[in-house]
């Protein structure tokens, strides 16, 4: 039986608000992973040309976990909805894991057992967060049109960059408030470690109003929004992830090759940033100096920039004409940006290229979805295809991180000249703009 395609109704604002919100959760805890991960290795012992092989594993869950999660999700129909379901078990595994990572090194365990216990710890943690962000951006693609749907990914956007913000300061507030920065050789700082509680806490409250909230809709309301029959409804059930690239349209393909440039980009700034922002402005990169540590809270504060910088300039987007010239140009921006780290010698100073990044961050965030969902629109097995493009994040970062010692090596071993190979590649990205077809 076909059922003949109805228009998606228009959601008010507090409605597309809820769908989101949970996102302003998980968010905080990817924003602690992004700042932390490289200061809890390097504070654990990892040496510095090693420090992007950590950085394998987060992408790589995120390969393997999102189209998984969207393909079963596409087959899913619950009394808790189709989405719902994955989205609260990989919130809580991310609570338990939250509370185990940043204690590896006060385990009492030897020096390569808590280097492994670590980095099982991060897969399981990419793992769950990845389960958790997936369906949201599928809450998006399944119920909201396409007049609303810039207006919901820009909501998702918003709450994204709040969440960073939040998750960014942790350790500097902490620190301010009189709790130690400093820890025995080997062990992670209570204000890191805090700050990982306090945001798991926050993750599953947010999580659970969501729950509450959001009610999808059940099979029929979904196939008669979205234009799928009974048989491509069926079809869900036995999607062939290869069959389904070949027939992606060709803005998926544009959009990935964007995306390829600009998450390595971001890759190499998590993975240095830290000992960039240390050796620009305190001049050192020795985990075990209380400089360090310092650099590391401070670090946090400009990623809370750059979030807000990202906040500030979403609202300036929806104003250009144009969707590709601002795509390009905010990439430009952040390029720009990330160039311009290790030359700006004062902490204070360091505000101005994050503000630069955090353009480039809101046009990430915002514009490939709504790209690549309404070139989607009719094709169904929407949560699949969304989970596939998330391999056009993820492949990027396991790549960069692959090679990220290699380029260390070649531009003499200093973590502040990633900053400016990180620069380039995403202005390479802002070129590939322009193959993008509306």
């Amino acid at each position: 039986m076909n059922y003949e395609l109805k228009k998606k109704p228009d959601l008010s604002f507090w409605k597309l608000w809820n769908l989101s919100f949970g996102f302003f959760g998980v968010q905080i805890a990817y924003a602690l992973q992004s700042a932390n991960i490289s200061r809890i290795f390097r504070t654990l012992g990892a040496d510095p040309h090693d420090l992007s092989y950590f950085w394998i594993l987060p992408p790589l869950m995120g390969m393997v976990v999102q189209p998984i999660v969207g393909t079963c999700s596409d087959k899913t129909w619950t009394r808790f909805g189709r989405r719902i379901p994955y989205l609260f078990i990989g919130a809580a595994v991310a609570v338990a894991v939250m509370c185990l990572l940043p204690n590896a090194g006060s385990l009492g365990l030897a020096a390569s057992i808590v280097m492994m216990f670590g980095l099982v710890m991060l897969m399981l943690l990419d793992t769950s967060i990845n389960m958790a962000m997936q369906p949201f951006k599928m809450l998006v693609g399944d119920m909201v049109n396409e007049e609303q749907k810039a207006k919901a990914y820009s909501i998702q956007s918003f709450l994204c960059n709040a969440g960073s913000i939040v998750g960014y300061i942790f350790p500097f507030v902490f620190a301010f408030i009189g709790i130690s920065n400093v820890a025995p050789e080997g062990v992670v700082p209570d204000t890191v470690v805090w700050s990982f509680y306090l945001g798991a806490a926050i993750l599953i409250l947010c999580v659970i109003y969501t729950v509450l909230k959001v009610k999808e809709w059940n099979p029929q309301e979904y196939a008669e929004y979205n234009g799928m029959t009974e048989e491509a409804k069926a079809d869900t059930s036995s999607a062939n992830w290869f069959v389904l690239l070949k027939n992606a349209p060709a803005t998926f393909w544009k959009v990935g090759l964007v995306q390829f440039f600009c998450w390595s980009a971001f890759l190499y700034m998590w993975t240095y940033v830290v000992d960039a922002v240390s050796l620009t402005v305190w001049g050192t990169a020795d985990p075990a100096t209380e400089q360090y540590q310092i650099a590391g809270n401070w670090t946090g504060v400009l990623y809370a920039i750059q979030a807000v910088g990202s906040v500030a300039w979403a609202t300036i987007l929806p104003r250009f004409k144009n969707t590709k010239v601002a795509y390009a140009a905010s990439l430009v921006l952040g390029g720009i940006g990330f160039a311009l780290v290790p030359y700006c010698p004062g902490q204070y100073l360091q505000i101005i290229p994050f503000l630069l990044i955090g353009c480039g961050w809101a046009a990430m965030l915002a514009m490939p979805f709504t790209f690549v969902t309404n070139a989607l629109q009719g094709y169904g097995h929407m949560g699949t295809y969304l989970g596939l493009f998330n391999c056009t994040i993820c492949l990027p970062q396991i790549i960069a991180a692959i090679c990220g010692g290699t380029i260390l090596h070649l531009v003499g071993s200093t973590q502040t000249n990633m900053m400016i190979v990180a620069g380039v590649l995403l202005i390479i990205g802002a070129c590939c703009v322009t193959t993008i077809k509306k």
